[in-house]
C-alpha cells in the first residue's frame, strides 16, 4: 500500500474537513508503522554451537524474511534458511572494520560473545559491536551472556565472566542516557557439553581414572543446561520481545537460563566415569599444577601458563555457588522438564563410541 494512496483515500472519504498538518501527521505515522514491520532481527555471530542453535529455533518463531543471520562465513548457513527467505551478511569480530554499518535495518539484534576468555579484547569488540549497532539504529539488544555470578549479581570470580559483566554494564548505561534504547541480559547455564572445560578436558573416548582439578568435587556444583534448549529458549525470548504482554517482562532485565538440578563436580564426574564406563576420582592440585597438564596445554584458547590460571578462577567461582543457581526459566520457555545432565552425557557418549 503506497503512502501516496492512503493519503488520497483518507481524504476522499473523510467526513470532516482534514487540516494539512493532520494529513501530514497521518503520513508521517503511516511511514513509521510500515518502516518499523520492516525493520528485522538479527544474530551475531550467527555460526557456532549457540548462534547456530538460535538461529535454527528462531526460525520457528519469526518469518524467515525477518531474519537476518550474520557471520563469519555466510556460506555456511543452511541453504534451506535462506531458500526460505532468511537474509545474511558478513561480519567477523576480528575485523573490525565489517562491523560499520552490518546492522542497518536491524530493529533487534542478539549479540553472541566473542568466543574467548580473554577480557580486555573481548570487550572491546563487544562494546564495538553494540554501539555500531545502536548508532544503525538498532533499538534493542539481546546480550547472551554467562551464567557465572550467580542470579544477576554484578562481580563474579571467574575471569571468563569479566568481559560478560562489562558488556552488561556498557548496555545498561546505554540505556540508562537513551530512553529509545533497551536491552535484555540473557544468563546461559553452563553448556553440558562444555564439561571438558570444567574437568582438566577429560575425553569420553580416551578416559583417564583422575581428573586433577583445583577444586575437591564437593558442592556447589553447576546447574548444568543443554546448549540446544538455550538456543531454542533464547530464540523464544527473541520473538517476544515486541509480542504485546511480552516486552515488560524482558525489557532492561537481567535473565538466568540454569538447569534444573545443581550437580557438584563430583556427582558429574561420576556421571562422566559412567557414561565412559571407567572408574574416575577428582585429585585436587593448585592452579599452577592445573594449568602445567599437558591437557591443558593443548586447549585452544585456555592454554598453559598465565592463561590457565586465569581459566581456572573459574573453580573459585563455583566453589562459591555462582554457578549453582537454579530458575524455572528455561522450562517455562521450553514447555518441558529440560534435558537432564547425566541424560545429555549419556547421549553423548552413544555418539561417540
Amino acid at each position: 500500500v503506497s503512502h501516496a494512496y492512503i493519503y488520497h483515500n483518507s481524504r476522499q472519504t473523510s467526513q470532516y474537513p482534514v487540516t494539512q498538518s493532520a494529513k501530514i501527521i497521518i503520513i508521517i505515522i503511516v511511514i513509521n508503522i510500515m518502516s518499523q514491520s520492516s525493520a528485522k532481527t538479527a544474530i551475531f555471530p550467527a555460526s557456532g554451537g549457540l548462534g547456530g542453535s538460535t538461529s535454527k529455533h528462531l526460525l520457528d518463531n519469526l518469518p524467515p524474511k525477518e531474519i537476518v543471520l550474520i557471520a563469519r562465513n555466510p556460506r555456511k548457513i543452511s541453504k534451506s534458511w535462506t531458500d526460505a527467505g532468511v537474509e545474511t551478511r558478513y561480519a567477523d569480530y576480528d575485523k573490525e572494520e565489517t562491523l560499520k554499518d552490518v546492522f542497518v535495518g536491524i530493529k533487534h539484534l542478539n549479540l553472541i560473545s566473542y568466543a574467548s576468555i580473554e577480557h580486555e579484547h573481548r570487550l572491546k569488540v563487544h562494546k564495538l559491536a553494540i554501539d555500531e549497532a545502536t548508532r544503525n539504529g538498532v533499538s534493542h539488544i539481546t546480550y547472551s551472556s554467562l551464567a557465572f555470578g550467580g542470579d544477576g549479581n554484578p562481580t563474579s570470580l571467574a575471569y571468563v565472566m569479566q568481559a560478560h559483566l562489562d558488556t552488561e554494564k556498557h548496555l545498561a548505561s546505554i540505556a540508562k542516557n537513551n530512553s529509545a534504547f533497551t536491552y535484555t541480559i540473557v544468563r546461559q547455564g553452563l553448556y553440558s557439553e562444555s564439561f571438558p572445560l570444567y574437568t582438566a578436558f577429560f575425553d569420553l573416548k580416551n578416559p583417564t581414572q583422575a581428573i586433577y582439578i583445583p577444586h575437591d568435587g564437593k558442592g556447589p556444583g553447576i546447574a548444568w543446561a543443554k546448549q540446544d534448549e538455550l538456543g531454542e529458549a533464547t530464540a523464544k525470548i527473541i520473538a517476544q520481545q515486541d509480542q504485546s504482554g511480552h516486552r515488560s517482562l524482558y525489557v532492561n532485565r537481567t535473565l538466568l537460563l540454569s538447569g534444573p538440578k545443581d550437580w557438584s563436580l563430583e556427582q558429574s564426574v561420576a556421571v562422566l566415569g559412567e557414561a565412559a564406563k571407567r572408574g574416575v576420582k577428582i585429585k585436587p592440585v593448585t592452579k599452577e599444577e592445573y594449568a602445567s597438564q599437558p591437557s591443558i596445554n593443548g586447549a585452544s584458547g585456555y592454554g598453559s601458563g598465565e592463561a590457565g590460571i586465569r581459566w581456572a578462577t573459574a573453580f573459585d567461582a563455583i566453589r562459591e555457588g555462582e554457578a549453582c543457581v537454579t530458575r524455572t526459566l528455561l522450562g517455562d520457555l521450553l514447555g518441558r522438564e529440560p534435558e537432564s545432565f547425566d541424560r545429555t552425557i549419556f547421549n553423548m557418549a552413544k555418539v561417540s563410541s
